[in-house]
This record gives C-alpha cells, structure tokens and sequence, in this order.
C-alpha cells in the first residue's frame, strides 16, 4: 500500500508516517517502477504499536531500541519494564512541579483579589505580576517545562 492509504488506515498523518520512515521506525519498500515507498502489513503494524507505545509515554528512541530488541530476537520486555519505571519516576516528579506551580498560581490570585488594577508607569509593566516575586527556591526551578524557551 502506498502512503495515503497506510495513512488511513492507521489514523497517522502523511508526515508523521514520513517522520517515522526517516527514523527507522518503519521500513518500506521501494516499487522498481516508479520508486513510490510501498508499506506492507508489517508497517501498519508497527504503526499501531507506536501508537500504543506513545500512549503509554514512551519516546521514539524508546521504541526504536525496543524495535531492536525485537530484531535481534530479545525479549524487549525488560527493557519495556525498565523504560516504564522510569516514565513513571519522570511523570510524577512532573506532576510535583506542576502542583507547586497550581498552588503559586493560585495563591497568586488569591493575593490579586484585592488589588486594583495600574497602568505601566515606565518602572512597573504589570504590578500584579511583580507583587509575586519568586523566592530563592523557585529560582533554581525550571519552570517552563523543561523546554528551555518560554513560548
């Protein structure tokens, strides 16, 4: 099948079937004809396990050495387990993070309650937001994400 078709039938876009290709996720065939990759039954499913995969917070280059794993003829499910104790640890570490940042943002607003409402004077650009100046634990923090950009 060709990728449009391999497209609908997994639910995954052109270019993220693209994307996996690039990666080594997926291995098409070549058509000698007219050089069109062509996707057998092997890459949907492996598509649908990537799927699965991704839901359960693992990361490309996860799947990509479980995939290796597979080829080589090694149970992947170790390594699947290790993966999955560290998601875990990461994801609720984050949700940590999260939680003190929902309670800063709140109490924030609790705090702007009463606060009237200024205009820039040339020294201050939005005093509600200077009133909450972080405190020294909040500095080292990374509070964007772990993105390293503010967007």
């Amino acid at each position: 099948m060709r990728i449009g078709e391999l497209s609908r039938r997994s639910g995954v876009s052109r270019d993220t079937i693209r994307h996996y290709v690039t990666l080594g996720l997926l291995l098409p065939n070549r058509d000698a004809a007219n050089h069109y990759q062509l996707f057998d039954d092997r890459c949907l499913s492996r598509l649908r396990f990537i799927r699965s995969a991704k839901s359960l917070g693992l990361q490309l280059a996860d799947i990509q050495a479980i995939f290796a794993d597979a080829e080589e003829r090694d149970s992947p499910c170790p390594r699947v387990r290790e993966l999955m104790e560290s998601r875990v640890r990461e994801t609720r570490h984050r949700i940590a993070e999260l939680q003190a940042l929902c309670d800063r943002m709140e109490s924030a607003m609790e705090s702007w309650r009463e606060m009237p409402d200024r205009s820039p004077n040339g020294k201050s650009v939005c005093h509600l937001i200077e009133s909450q100046a972080p405190d020294d634990s909040q500095s080292d923090m990374n509070i964007d994400g772990g993105q390293g950009h503010d967007h």
